[in-house]
């Protein structure tokens, strides 16, 4: 197996420097490692962007380790590395699915917090038509995203709303979100009931709640990492009964992919989401030499 990592964009020879100790790590587990410019892939050209990869003689199964990508990128980037005989691990549509939330939705439903869709509101019919929706949760209190990313550290201004009922601060957030994200935004609007989960701590500068949450990596359904999910949050040592989880594992279509789940405060443990394996992060606390030993091993 190849693990391609993004390279240095001021030296195509290095790692990026925040996937340098993983590059290391993968090496020191045996694995072979390639180098793609995801500049080079993000403007269009996937053949350019893996130059430095060297051809398989036989048919290889490759991990991408790197910064998010939309699908249409990846699917690209799949395609460029065939043509070098070599396949990923994830083809595009695993890829999409565990990366956008409401491909994935279906699949751990019965563990994880109500959630709604929509394109962005623009017009006032369009607010109505996200008020009406918002009916299903009442007054209970939400969050917002895109079909990848939060602006969870700006909590109150960007992320979290205390009603659902409250159309004005619900348009606020929204807004600021929309806003904020500009062209980063993924696809559109996600919606979430906010369920209170256990408190380890508050975040020191946002105030957003760190919670106990942990980070889940499994390889052909099997899990190979348990992780805690915040880097500046003490765990007290407690984890769940593994096995409601490892079952939904069991159903999603993808290779390689994260589970991040917690505990709320009423004591249950619930799925947050799903994510794709090669990009989701290794916390700064994990034992990465580990990490890349038990990927070889699986």
């Amino acid at each position: 197996m190849i693990i391609i990592f993004c390279q240095d964009p001021l030296d195509a020879k290095k790692p990026d420097m925040d996937y340098e100790a993983e590059w290391h790590a993968a090496q020191a587990a045996g694995f072979q490692t390639g180098l793609l410019s995801l500049e080079a892939l993000l403007e269009g050209q996937a053949a350019r962007s893996i130059r430095k990869v060297t051809p398989a003689l036989h048919r290889e199964t490759a991990v991408y380790r790197g910064w998010m990508m939309k699908p249409q990128h990846y699917e690209e980037l799949y395609h460029a590395l065939l043509a070098k005989n070599i396949e990923l691990i994830n083809d595009p549509a695993a890829y999409a699915h565990c990366h956008y939330l409401p491909h994935s939705y279906p699949g751990i439903s019965s563990m994880t917090p109500r959630t709604i869709w929509r394109s962005c509101p623009e017009t006032p019919s369009d607010w109505e038509d996200l008020f009406g929706q918002l009916a299903v949760f009442g007054r209970s209190p939400l969050m917002v995203k895109d079909y990848v990313k939060s602006r969870k550290h700006e909590w109150a201004d960007a992320c979290y709303m205390p009603d659902a009922s409250d159309h004005s601060n619900v348009q606020r957030v929204v807004s600021n979100f929309m806003e904020r994200q500009g062209n980063g935004l993924s696809e559109g609007l996600v919606i979430r009931e906010f369920v209170q989960l256990e408190t380890l701590k508050s975040h020191d500068k946002s105030g957003m709640p760190l919670s106990k949450e942990y980070r889940i990596f499994f390889l052909d359904h099997q899990m190979i990492a348990f992780l805690n999910y915040w880097d500046d949050a003490a765990y007290d040592g407690e984890h769940p009964d593994l096995a409601p989880f490892a079952e939904i594992a069991l159903n999603i279509p993808s290779r390689f992919f994260t589970m991040d789940i917690a505990k709320t405060a009423e004591g249950r443990w619930i799925i947050i989401e799903l994510g794709d394996g090669g990009v989701s992060g290794l916390p700064e606390q994990t034992d990465i030499r580990a990490f890349y030993e038990k990927l070889q091993e699986g």
